[in-house]
């Protein structure tokens, strides 16, 4: 390195030390760690609360208070979510909060019983190894813990801008019998706001699997929060294309009101051909007299009554939302440049998320320093399996939560924290 080098090289360490300081004396207290929605997009759905009245007690001329009912929904809320999942409603289960719990409910069936193709259940039927799943990297880490905590071994592969790597999930389902399927997030992906493209769905549709029940997992949590109007992402339909394909039975497709209406009080629900609803349903019921027909009706009751239905909900949560992640992109292309000097990151059209990799292998160091600014972010490798991100380079940003003025704050903490980082890194490798 030459003397001028070195010399610029200092100034920029010295000009990053100083920054930092000044944010630090701030005390600050920002958190972009988490992707939940803000008090004002709770506030959309507050009517929720009072939907139903004293005399709502019956419902599809169902008794409300009652067991009866069914595991698989109430009829209006299968309707409801079958047209958000543009399938039938005899495609669809209705539960209760999370669409994780069902994710959860699915494999734990595979797991004892198989699916409907299966020969029995895939911890039997593996004799003592390990089930595969198929993740994407950098993905979803309570998509990990869950597939580790039910004892799958886990393959990634990488998100690409249109999608999972599928060459890569060809290969390895098609070898390898022991590989189940693959989960991940078909739109505006968790972190870093990819969208399959129709090709690549068909062509996971249609893949051929060592395992004849190979199945895909598709957790669509995000399938209608659109940033813009203007050059959205359509969801697909892997429902009709596993169909078409000559596969009906391969997907599930999951979703849920967490981010529609509120977080903590919400409708989870899944899609996948009719036998799989029986099949599925078949476990549910030894289980569980039903799911709250109480929060379905309430759910129904006010979709259906919001102005434009849950399209104009979701048009209004674009409204708070999309600002945040202009903001996002302004300071962090304002304060680190676009050459990739310092970081790159993604630009996503929906979703809550942007992901962010730095240039050198400062993610922790870049965590680490934030905290001790007084802006927590996602920990550094929570978007890999096991926490362990072997780059050392990607940090998830969730600007949804906090107030426009703190969202800019914080990317401009992050962006310091950046450049310090990045710069301490190359001062140590002279």
């Amino acid at each position: 390195m030459s003397a001028q080098s070195d010399s610029l090289q200092s100034d920029a360490l010295s000009q990053a030390q100083a920054q930092y300081e000044q944010f630090r004396a701030r005390s600050l207290n920002l958190n972009i760690q988490r992707g939940q929605p803000a008090d004002a997009d709770f506030d959309l759905s507050n009517d929720l609360i009072a939907a139903l009245g004293r005399e709502d007690t019956t419902f599809d001329n169902i008794d409300l208070r009652n067991y009866p009912g069914g595991v698989q929904g109430l009829p209006s809320a299968r309707a409801l979510f079958a047209e958000y999942l543009d399938v039938k409603a005899e495609n669809v289960v209705v539960w209760n909060n999370s669409s994780l719990e069902l994710q959860g409910l699915v494999l734990s069936f595979a797991l004892l019983h198989g699916m409907r193709s299966s020969t029995g259940g895939w911890v039997r039927l593996l004799d003592g190894q390990k089930p595969k799943m198929i993740v994407t990297l950098p993905g979803y880490d309570r998509h990990f813990l869950l597939l580790e905590t039910l004892g799958f071994e886990l393959i990634t592969v990488d998100m690409q801008p249109d999608g999972p790597d599928v060459d890569a999930i060809a290969r390895y389902a098609g070898r390898d019998a022991s590989v189940k399927g693959v989960l991940f997030v078909p739109t505006y992906s968790n972190p870093g706001g990819e969208t399959i493209s129709l090709e690549k769905a068909q062509r996971l549709a249609g893949i051929k699997a060592a395992a004849p029940d190979f199945t895909i997992f598709a957790d669509d949590a995000y399938r209608a929060h659109h940033l813009t109007e203007e050059g959205r992402h359509e969801p697909v339909n892997f429902v009709a294309l596993c169909r078409d394909a000559g596969f009906p039975d391969r997907a599930f497709v999951f979703a849920s009101t967490s981010k529609v209406t509120f977080a903590g009080a919400g409708l989870g629900f899944v899609a996948s051909s009719e036998d799989n609803v029986k099949w599925l349903s078949k476990y549910l019921n030894a289980q569980s007299i039903g799911p709250n027909k109480l929060e379905q009706a309430r759910h129904v009751k006010f979709l259906r009554g919001y102005p434009g239905g849950l399209e104009g909900l979701m048009r209004e949560h674009a409204r708070l939302i999309q600002p945040k992640f202009q903001v996002t992109q302004d300071v962090l292309a304002e304060t680190l440049g676009t050459d990739g000097e310092y970081a790159t990151w993604t630009t996503p059209r929906g979703g809550y998320f942007i992901s962010l990799d730095t240039a050198a292998p400062v993610a922790d160091r870049v965590v680490a320093l934030a905290a001790q600014a007084g802006v927590s972010l996602t920990p550094a490798g929570a978007t890999y399996p096991g926490g362990k991100d072997p780059g050392n380079r990607n940090i998830r940003i969730a600007p949804t939560r906090p107030p426009l003025a703190e969202v800019e704050e914080a990317m401009r903490v992050l962006a310091v924290c950046v450049r310090l980082a990045t710069e301490e890194y190359r001062a140590a490798q002279g």
